[in-house]
């Protein structure tokens, strides 16, 4: 067969819903995407696990201690999730990690913030693991089976997430005068990177309109953004919180709430490596992966011996 004939034949299994699997013919360009789209989201599971994971041992209560270790270990399976997926692009795992220590790949920004007191921690799961829901659930349909087949899982766990740090707020907000402003402290904080995580607006994103095609993405950056908005500003109520924006407003005719200009500078800021904890979370990436390197070694030579 043709290119032309294959191009034709992938075209066609886009269009009528049948999932693009590793072994057929796809474009070298739908392929890149998927590595960079995958491997991205990978990434950020991986640093995603270090902002909540130096708060398991102070986390107020056994109770909590163990649930923050079950999502933190969420996030590691997550990681592997999505990098085995990858990997059926005809990437390997070394070279992803070589791209994210190097800074040659990115991951979402949000995580290059720091979490400053354990209210963080549940306005994590609330905004941040919310924002992810809202992007994935999407993902669970992408044309890419390996991919879309991994969102299924990863989704149903961060929904578990997100409720937990819901929880957290709601028990913060019931406390006292202290902790009633920590809850709203890391509401304002988070609220606006937040945002950021579904990317730059459409007009300014290179991929979304070729992943829109392709059906990776079902819905556009600013699309989704807009559905998070609507949710939040609901459950904000039931906290006894506010969002730290004033231009908030309901639009009868879009059927959503307004809200003010994100701060796009600060964003592609923390993107370019300028973030509060960006060194810090790439050199904490960099040293867990030498220091264990022994232990792949170990499972290498097993491996050489017993085949």
């Amino acid at each position: 067969m043709t290119t032309t004939n294959f191009s034709l034949q992938f075209n066609n299994k886009v269009s009528n819903e049948i999932k693009i699997e590793p072994k057929d013919w796809m474009p070298d360009d739908y392929r890149k995407t998927l590595i960079r789209q995958i491997s991205q989201h990978a990434h950020s599971e991986l640093v995603g696990m270090l902002p909540e994971a130096n708060w398991i041992s102070r986390a107020p209560t056994l109770k909590r201690k163990a649930i923050l270790l079950a999502k933190v270990q969420d996030e590691a399976g997550h990681g592997l999730y999505l990098y085995s997926a990858a990997e059926t692009l005809n990437i390997t795992r070394e070279e992803m990690y070589d791209q994210l220590h190097s800074g040659a790949a990115k991951y979402s920004s949000i995580f290059n913030y720091p979490t400053l007191t354990w209210a963080d921690v549940g306005a994590i799961g609330w905004l941040v693991d919310g924002a992810a829901i809202m992007n994935q659930v999407p993902l669970c349909r992408s044309s890419y089976g390996p991919y879309a087949r991994g969102m299924v899982r990863i989704c149903k766990e961060e929904s578990f997430h997100q409720r937990q740090g819901f929880e957290v707020l709601l028990t913060l907000s019931k406390g006292n005068d202290y902790q009633k402003a920590m809850c709203q402290d890391a509401i304002n904080r988070w609220w606006w990177p937040s945002l950021m995580m579904f990317g730059p607006p459409d007009d300014q994103s290179p991929n979304t309109l070729k992943s829109m095609e392709w059906k990776i993405k079902r819905f556009t950056n600013d699309e989704l953004r807009q559905k998070f908005v609507n949710v939040c500003v609901e459950q904000v109520k039931v906290l006894g919180m506010t969002l730290p924006d004033k231009d908030l407003k309901w639009n009868e005719d879009k059927k959503g709430y307004d809200f003010g200009t994100i701060n796009w500078d600060e964003f592609y800021q923390v993107l370019k490596g300028n973030g509060p904890c960006n060194t810090e979370r790439l050199e904490t990436r960099k040293k867990a992966w030498e220091d264990g390197k022994w232990i792949r070694d170990a499972a290498t030579a097993y491996q050489q011996k017993v085949s």
